[in-house]
């Protein structure tokens, strides 16, 4: 039985975990799983193996940088309640889904740099939406630069030539998905339209957010309904010139991939606050093929862990989460 000190801080993990699970993945596939250590008041992250996708993540690149946002979620509401929280990425070299150990203190003070972002957890959405044109201010991307900067990564916004060679890689990869017959199972695997036989509720992309349909070719939002199954979807003309940014890290290991997903979410929370709608771009990046050939060879950021599309529009729609209770373990 857990003393009474054991259960405040199982009621405060429980909350933590919460917040935690709001973190962006690939397909809203929640690929985490949580234990809560109660004796010694460690809070351990795990990569859940029932929730990989072979096909677009083979090397679980995305799972790391799903889990990385969440543990960034996790920071930001200990450092709300009064917590430190301590991370130690990749403890044990002999379980490889163990990604990190958190030592959770009671320190007493408020880091309120960390504090300050948390409101942003609940309003940062996906959004498959279009954006203005209208241009993102310099001192805006050098917050976000800095943002990323703190959690070990760069945050490239690329010039004209290099910006229109990602776009490109975005169309190539597309015409990759639509040649794959695996990819596109797997990619219907993870939507929510109403079908009969379609996962449970709590996890994938559910119709509500495809956004509209796209006119053109510049749009960068993926379309997660290109069997065109949901009747009735307006179409939409996207910015002709989309924003984009490059998370990358100067090496290319699992710890790296658990810090770009620390540092994407805590760019997109930034961006969030500052009134920036935003979605990812992970298109490119699941093709060993194209990743390569997103990164500026003059570029400090030898490689490219995530794309990022920035801009003033609508915000998204809520995905949903699954219940703590189905990803925290108290033991």
């Amino acid at each position: 039985m857990l003393t009474q000190e054991q259960q405040q801080l199982t009621a405060v993990v429980t909350s933590l975990v919460e917040a935690a699970v709001a973190a962006p993945s690939m397909h809203n596939a929640q690929p985490w799983r949580f234990v809560h250590h109660a004796g010694s008041g460690l809070l351990s992250l795990y990569g859940d193996p029932e929730r990989t996708l072979p096909v677009g993540d083979p090397d679980r690149r995305g799972l790391h940088l799903g889990c990385g946002a969440a543990l960034f979620n996790l920071r930001v509401s200990a450092a709300l309640h009064g917590w430190t929280a301590d991370a130690e990425l990749l403890p044990d070299p002999s379980d490889h889904l163990r990604l990190a150990d958190v030592r959770l203190t009671e320190s007493g003070t408020t880091d309120t740099v960390l504090a300050d972002l948390h409101p942003a957890i609940a309003r940062r959405h996906t959004s498959r939406f279009p954006f203005s044109d209208e241009p993102i201010p310099p001192e805006l991307f050098d917050e976000l630069c800095a943002a990323a900067l703190l959690e070990g990564c760069r945050l490239i916004v690329p010039g004209t030539w290099h910006r229109d060679a990602v776009l490109d890689l975005v169309h190539d990869a597309e015409l990759l998905e639509s040649a794959s017959a695996a990819m596109r199972a797997e990619i219907a695997d993870w939507t929510r339209t109403g079908r009969t036989g379609e996962g449970p509720a709590d996890d994938g992309i559910p119709s509500s957010a495809f956004g509209p349909r796209q006119y053109g070719v510049t749009a960068p939002a993926r379309d997660f309904d290109t069997p065109r199954t949901v009747p009735d979807r307006t179409a939409a003309t996207f910015e002709e010139r989309p924003q984009i940014a490059l998370l990358g890290t100067a090496t290319d290991t699992p710890a790296d991939w658990l810090r770009a997903g620390q540092a994407m979410q805590r760019v997109l929370l930034e961006a969030t606050l500052d009134g920036l709608s935003t979605s990812l771009m992970s298109q490119p990046l699941e093709w060993p093929e194209l990743r390569p050939l997103t990164r500026d060879p003059g570029s400090t950021s030898g490689f490219v862990h995530m794309v990022l599309r920035l801009g003033y529009g609508p915000s998204g729609t809520a995905t949903p989460r699954r219940p703590v209770a189905d990803v925290l373990t108290v033991v």
